[in-house]
């Protein structure tokens, strides 16, 4: 398929970005086309053939990849736009991750929204400690969420427009001191049995088998990992952190049968269209998972890596290494999953026990 017999036009059909993909009528060109995207469809309204806007079909199309802004551009008054521009072009020079980035700007966008045409670089600390209020009492944001908006409202002030740390005296929320949810070994076994598709199975024992973040699942390559030595090489982590995790024993025959019947080229994980495959694909396989078990536990994916940190704990793996295997920066973090073990709580007798 010669990408340059096509035109592209970015649209949106039945609520869905899409791209429509434009070539005269030539039965080879349609057929290539075809042929290279089977999932295309055509659309009777619309006279066209389409593909979901997806980045990695931006990516094989050999189109600009959108922004955060091309997102909220419609959604903001003209006034503050450049605003939103610098305030994107700083997060990327200043080297924050993706998953920053897209936080921040969310939560500076919906400020932006709420004051409309005023402009952004004008506002008071104490319009600011109202916006902030209104959000809490309003809009019901909790405890995390309140803190990311600041933050976020405090990068924009300080560090585009190289204001002072005017800010300090805005009250931080205190963060809720929650226990990890996890599931036992057997909800694990159970949870596993209900998946039936090959590559999504292997996705969630990457998650439990390793204690991996699903963004560091999706994002293992290859060449990440080493058969010979039994492990897998984690990049760029949070933190921007590179760690070694202990392949488990039981994955590498899979692996290799999951390597000769998908033939992933760069990712051990990919999408249709090849690249990365999505977070929230494997999270939708994990709550599919979790509802066909008929576990009724209100927990995400995450919950997959809370709950081989504590099976570890249990069968009496070092506290360090745990720490080293999880990536966590400090013990104090890792030492939360000795509150949601038995296996030091089993020897405490309630004195309930010892009553005559």
């Amino acid at each position: 398929m010669n990408i340059s017999n096509y035109s592209f036009k970015f649209d949106v059909h039945r609520n869905k970005k899409v791209i429509l993909v434009l070539f005269k009528n030539d039965a080879k060109l349609k057929s290539q086309f075809r042929e290279r995207f089977t999932s295309a469809k055509w659309s009777s309204t619309k006279k066209a053939w389409y593909l979901l806007d997806l980045p990695s079909v931006r990516k094989l199309l050999q189109l600009k990849q959108s922004s955060y802004n091309d997102k909220y551009e419609s959604q903001i008054y003209a006034k503050n736009k450049s605003s939103l521009v610098q305030f994107h072009e700083q997060l990327i020079l200043k080297s924050y991750s993706d998953n920053t980035v897209r936080i921040y700007i969310a939560e500076f966008v919906h400020l932006l929204q709420l004051i409309k045409n005023y402009p952004v670089e004008e506002l008071s600390p104490e319009r600011l400690k109202d916006y902030f209020l209104y959000c809490i009492t309003n809009e019901k944001m909790g405890e995390r969420k309140m803190n990311g908006k600041i933050n976020a409202i405090k990068f924009y002030f300080e560090k585009v427009l190289h204001r002072p740390q005017m800010f300090f005296n805005i009250p931080r929320p205190k963060k809720p001191s929650t226990l990890p949810k996890m599931l036992s070994k057997r909800e694990v076994g159970k949870l596993l049995d209900q998946v039936t598709n090959f590559k999504h199975l292997i996705a969630l024992q990457l998650c439990y088998g390793m204690g991996l973040r699903v963004s560091e699942v999706v994002g293992i390559k290859l060449k990440d990992i080493d058969g010979d030595r039994m492990v897998v090489h984690i990049h760029g982590a949070k933190g921007k952190k590179d760690r070694i995790v202990p392949l488990p024993v039981i994955l590498l025959p899979k692996l290799r049968t999951y390597y000769k019947l998908y033939k992933p080229k760069e990712y051990l994980l990919e999408g249709r269209y090849g690249g990365q495959y999505s977070k929230g694909s494997v999270q939708s396989v994990f709550k599919k998972a979790m509802k066909k078990a008929g576990i009724k536990k209100n927990i995400g994916i995450h919950g997959l890596r809370h709950s081989y940190a504590t099976h570890l704990l249990e069968s009496g793996t070092d506290m360090r290494f745990i720490q080293e295997l999880l990536g966590h920066s400090s013990i104090k973090t890792t030492q939360v999953y000795t509150k949601v073990t038995p296996r030091s709580l089993a020897n405490i007798e309630s004195p309930l026990d010892t009553l005559q």
